[in-house]
C-alpha cells in the first residue's frame, strides 16, 4: 500500500530526482515523476501520476490533476504581470491529463478577478503560450504555439486558439470557435465560430470542428450557420437576438449561441466578415 514519506507530503510511490528540489509542505501524490532541475514550491499539490519531465518551475498555490504532464522550461503560478498585485495569495488550477509544452507560460489570478486561473481538462498548451492571470479554459481546449492569452480570458470547451494569436483582456471566446493562426481576438468570438484577421473579423463557423469532433450533420452545420448570419444580417447581433430566436425556435445549439450573445460582458462580438459564408448557409 502507498503511503507518505515521514514528515512529509510526498507518497512514497512517488519520483523524485536528486536534482530536483521540492520544497516542505508541497503534496505529491502516487505516481509523480519529478525530473530533474525541477523547482516544485510548498503550495504545490500534484495529483497522481503528474510527471513534470526536466527544469519546470511550479511557484505559489498551484493545483496540478491527475495524470498531467509539463515539458522543459515551463512555468506555471509564477505572480501576475499586473502592476496591482502585490503578493495575494492567489493560484493556478489545472485539470486532469492536460498537457502544457516546452516554454509555455502560466500566471496565478489576480485579486482582480476570483484569485485563480484555471485550466480544465485534457487541454493542450503547446510551446511558448501563455495563459495571463485569471484567464478560465474549459476542457478540450488547445493553444497552439506562441498564443498569448491577457488577463481574464474565457475560452469554452474544445476551442481551438491557432498559432501566434493574440486575445485581448476580458475577452470571451465561446465553445468549439476557432482563432486562425496570427489574428488579433478584440471582442468576442460566438460558440462555433471562426474568426481570423490582424483585427479578427467573423469569418463563418468552425465546420470542421462541428463536423468531426461534435458529430454534426451537414444540415444542423447549415442550420447553425443561417442562424449567425441573420444575428449579422441587419445591424447590431445583440439587437437580432429575438428574432432569430423564434425563427429557430428549439436548435439547442442555436440557444447556446443567444445565450451567450446576451451575456455581452465588457466587449460586443467580432464584427462580420462579409462575402465568405457562401459554402455554409448553400
Amino acid at each position: 500500500m502507498d503511503h507518505l514519506l515521514p514528515g512529509t507530503g510526498i507518497s512514497s510511490g512517488a519520483f523524485i530526482h536528486p536534482a530536483a528540489h521540492v520544497a516542505a509542505g508541497a503534496r505529491i501524490a502516487a505516481g509523480c515523476r519529478i525530473g530533474p532541475g525541477c523547482v516544485v514550491g510548498p503550495e504545490a499539490v500534484l495529483g497522481e501520476g503528474v510527471e513534470l519531465v526536466a527544469h519546470v518551475v511550479l511557484d505559489g498555490r498551484v493545483t496540478l490533476g491527475a495524470g498531467v504532464r509539463v515539458s522543459p522550461f515551463a512555468t506555471i503560478g509564477l505572480p501576475p504581470q499586473d502592476l496591482k498585485y502585490k503578493g495575494e495569495p492567489t493560484g493556478v488550477s489545472i485539470g486532469p491529463r492536460t498537457q502544457v509544452r516546452e516554454h509555455a507560460t502560466i500566471h496565478r489570478g489576480s485579486v482582480g478577478g476570483d484569485g485563480w486561473t484555471r485550466i480544465g481538462a485534457d487541454c493542450l498548451i503547446m510551446c511558448v503560450a501563455h495563459v495571463g492571470h485569471d484567464c478560465s479554459l474549459g476542457d478540450g481546449v488547445i493553444l497552439v504555439n506562441n498564443v498569448m492569452l491577457a488577463g481574464h480570458v474565457q475560452i469554452g470547451d474544445h476551442a481551438v486558439i491557432q498559432g501566434g494569436a493574440a486575445i485581448q483582456q476580458f475577452v470571451r471566446i465561446g465553445r468549439m470557435a476557432l482563432v486562425a493562426g496570427m489574428s488579433g481576438v478584440e471582442k468576442n468570438v460566438v460558440p462555433f465560430g471562426r474568426v481570423k484577421g490582424y483585427r479578427a473579423k467573423l469569418a463563418g463557423l468552425n465546420t470542421i470542428g462541428l463536423r468531426r469532433r461534435a458529430g454534426l450533420s451537414r444540415d444542423q452545420v447549415v442550420a447553425v450557420a443561417r442562424a449567425v448570419h441573420e444575428l449579422y444580417r441587419v445591424g447590431r447581433p445583440e439587437d437580432q437576438v429575438e428574432a432569430v430566436a423564434a425563427a429557430f425556435s428549439g436548435d439547442p445549439l442555436v440557444a447556446e449561441i443567444l445565450d451567450f450573445v446576451r451575456d455581452r460582458g465588457r466587449h460586443g462580438l467580432v464584427p462580420f466578415g462579409r462575402g465568405v459564408w457562401e459554402d455554409e448557409i448553400e
